[in-house]
Formats: structure tokens, C-alpha cells, sequence
């Protein structure tokens, strides 16, 4: 069984590409918490190929909380050095737009001029003490 699943918040604003006989890709990092008591995360590729590629592009721009449900797959290419690189990422099957911020190029000019905002600050995992259940 293959099967992924992360939430996550976009690093930038996926871009559509169009290929060869039609086909539409998108490929982006999405930002998962590694726990909910720091500030570390892990920083997935993921890829979405068609139609899918195509509404996620529409309507997700950087900071985007996405929930993704995929599989992992890997591959690799070689350099023009001639050096070997592996790549690891979820090619996406499901997308959930859990809460979407407008695109780079759709931003009023203020929102822009803030490069020291941490898009992590409103999302935080609930403290629960030990021995009790979240309501």
C-alpha cells in the first residue's frame, strides 16, 4: 500500500505548466509542523498532474493550508555535470482547501510589504495535558 497523508501550508504560489498533448502539471513544497511543540517542519514536494493542477493553481497562492492525500514516488534525472539526483514526492490524488490565501500576483501592495511575517503563526496544533482528551 502507497498511500500519503499531510497538511500543510504552501511555500509559494504553485505555477501551471502546460505540456505535451494537453496535459496540465503543478508542482509546489508544502510545510508540515513536525510537532506542535516547535517550530521545525518538514518541507515535502508535491505534484499534481490535469484538471486537479489546474483548480489547486486557480485558487491557492503561498501560505495556503492544503490538506493532500497521494502516494510517494520517486525518480531521478542527472545533471549536466553528469551527477545522479533522487527525488522523493507525493504525486497528488485528492487536494482539500482547508484555508486558501490569494495568489502572489493577486496580494494588495501592503500585504506584500511585510517580509517578516511568519505564515505559521496562525495555524497552531492545540496543547492538550497528559491523561485528557481535546473536547
Amino acid at each position: 500500500m502507497n498511500t500519503v497523508s499531510i497538511i500543510g501550508r504552501m511555500t509559494k504560489s504553485p505555477q501551471l505548466k502546460h505540456l505535451s498533448e494537453g496535459r496540465m502539471q503543478t508542482s509546489f513544497i508544502v510545510a508540515v509542523n513536525k510537532s506542535y511543540k516547535n517550530d521545525e517542519a518538514n518541507f515535502v514536494l508535491c505534484t499534481i498532474w490535469g484538471k486537479l493542477a489546474e483548480t489547486t493553481v486557480k485558487y491557492c497562492g503561498k501560505g495556503s493550508l492544503v490538506g493532500i492525500t497521494g502516494r510517494l514516488n520517486t525518480r531521478s534525472y542527472e545533471k549536466e555535470a553528469g551527477a545522479r539526483v533522487f527525488v522523493t514526492e507525493i504525486v497528488v490524488e485528492d487536494i482539500r482547501f482547508l484555508a486558501t490565501k490569494k495568489r502572489d500576483e493577486e496580494q494588495p501592495a501592503q500585504t506584500v510589504q511585510q517580509p517578516n511575517k511568519n505564515i505559521e503563526s496562525d495555524f497552531e496544533f492545540p496543547v492538550t495535558p497528559p491523561n485528557q482528551l481535546p473536547v
